[in-house]
């Protein structure tokens, strides 16, 4: 298990305008999004700052949203999650009606990682992981198949990772 941060660029105010990000702001989150566990000190020694310009830079950017919050990146497969099924899923034209009703049951269910929106044939793009096959076909039957509005839902499932990844390009 490792610390991540998970950092979006959000504009609430000039402050968090990624343009006014200067280069010990980019390369603090780019420690950060390493390890976030490291410390002030830490972070100011690899970048030549001392600590307190260092920490009060970090205070900066998560009251502006840039760091978004902390939280602990798990192995699922360490954790018995071992499949990875990206499911994509289109709604009905009753069910496009009742879009808000469709996210709050999406977002109600450990199993769905992420859930995106799409334009195109399918609506949605939502990736879940399960124990096994017969865990996921369980999930599918009796909840993903009966969400509110669901009328085609098509299954990949992951064979291999080739690259899982928080960290964002912070390059300019």
């Amino acid at each position: 298990m490792y610390w991540v941060y998970f950092m979006h660029f959000k504009r609430l105010s000039s402050e968090s305008d990624p343009q006014d990000l200067d280069d010990f702001d980019r390369e603090i989150l780019q420690l950060l999004q390493e390890d976030a566990s490291l410390s002030a000190a830490e972070i100011g020694t690899r970048i030549g700052l001392s600590q307190s310009p260092c920490w009060r830079r970090i205070n900066r950017l998560e009251e502006s949203g840039v760091i978004s919050r902390r939280v602990a990146h798990l192995d699922r497969h360490k954790l018995g999650l071992d499949v990875l099924v990206f499911a994509l899923i289109k709604l009905n034209a009753h069910g496009r009606r009742s879009l808000p009703e469709f996210a709050d049951a999406i977002r109600s269910h450990a199993e769905v990682q992420e859930c995106f929106t799409l334009m195109g044939e399918m609506d949605f793009l939502v990736r879940i992981v399960t124990q096994d096959i017969q865990s996921y076909e369980r999930f599918f039957f009796e909840i993903l198949s009966q969400l509110p509005g669901v009328q085609e839902v098509h299954s990949n499932i992951a064979m291999s990772e080739m690259k899982s990844t928080t960290a964002l390009p912070l390059t300019r």
